[in-house]
């Protein structure tokens, strides 16, 4: 009988730690990308090989869209397809830190059906698949439900609450962590209200953490409220609101649209 979806990638996420912690300590070849000087390594290389190996080698009729590798297309010819960051929080994991992840989902006709987020060195594996729920180390998640932003603790960096933004700046809470699909899964969880970010987000950085969101009772959309559609041809999105239903129309209320 074949594995699911949800299965196949638990296992490639836990073979995918065992190739990034033998890097930890060592030399990991740190150079940055031409396109926008974001770091890469030794580490997220090896784990994006071992990662096409497993997931494409049980799933060759998938489409493939990684941060690490090459975009060719081919991708948008197939119905499902793997999209995967190997390592979120490259300088995280450069630093020594704990705050990266591993971020694996399939999506079916622009939709993510499975997902996995997992941190290894802070043994926290979310998990979840469409319709059934999303979890943290097996134990379910739901959003908190706190309703404005006045009471709410958010995940968000502090350019996003620059003026610029905002009707009228918000007075909240703000805590910031350096992997994007770690701060998804921590909304998810109900560990912290909101989640945005406005500048263009990968999709390879949000497809897990989506669902997780969804499953967990939250919505996630674009900074304008659009729904999130994944394997585009530019994947890439204008930015993220993520929060409770309330509490995201009470951010989306007090944002500026983009001129």
């Amino acid at each position: 009988m074949q594995e699911s979806d949800l299965a196949l990638l638990v296992r490639a996420a836990q073979t995918a730690a065992e190739t990034a912690t033998r890097y930890i300590g060592g030399e990991m070849n740190v150079r940055h990308k031409a396109a926008d000087g974001s770091p890469v390594t030794d580490a997220d290389m090896a784990v994006n090989s071992v990662l096409g190996d497993i997931l494409r080698g049980a799933r060759p009729d998938y489409g493939w869209l990684s941060e690490e590798s090459a975009d060719d297309g081919a991708r948008l010819a197939a119905r499902r397809v793997f999209i995967v960051d190997p390592i979120d929080g490259t300088r995280s994991f450069i630093e020594g830190s704990e705050s990266w992840a591993h971020s694996l989902a399939v999506a079916e006709d622009g939709e993510i059906t499975a997902a996995v987020v997992y941190l290894p060195m802070r043994d926290r594996l979310y998990d979840a698949a469409l319709g059934e729920g999303a979890r943290l180390n097996g134990e379910a998640l739901r959003t908190s439900r706190v309703a404005t932003l006045e009471e709410a603790h958010v995940l968000a960096t502090r350019p996003a609450l620059d003026p610029a933004h905002w009707h009228e700046a918000p007075d909240l809470q703000r805590s910031h962590r350096p992997s994007i699909a770690y701060r998804l899964g921590l909304v998810a969880e109900g560990r912290f209200d909101a989640m945005f970010t406005f500048r263009p987000s990968w999709e390879w950085d949000i497809a897990a953490g989506a669902l997780l969101l969804s499953e967990a009772g939250a919505r996630i959309t674009d900074r304008h409220g659009a729904q999130l559609r994944f394997n585009a041809a530019t994947p890439l999105h204008q930015g993220i609101v993520a929060a409770n239903p309330a509490l995201h129309d009470d951010i989306l209320r007090r944002l500026r649209p983009l001129p």
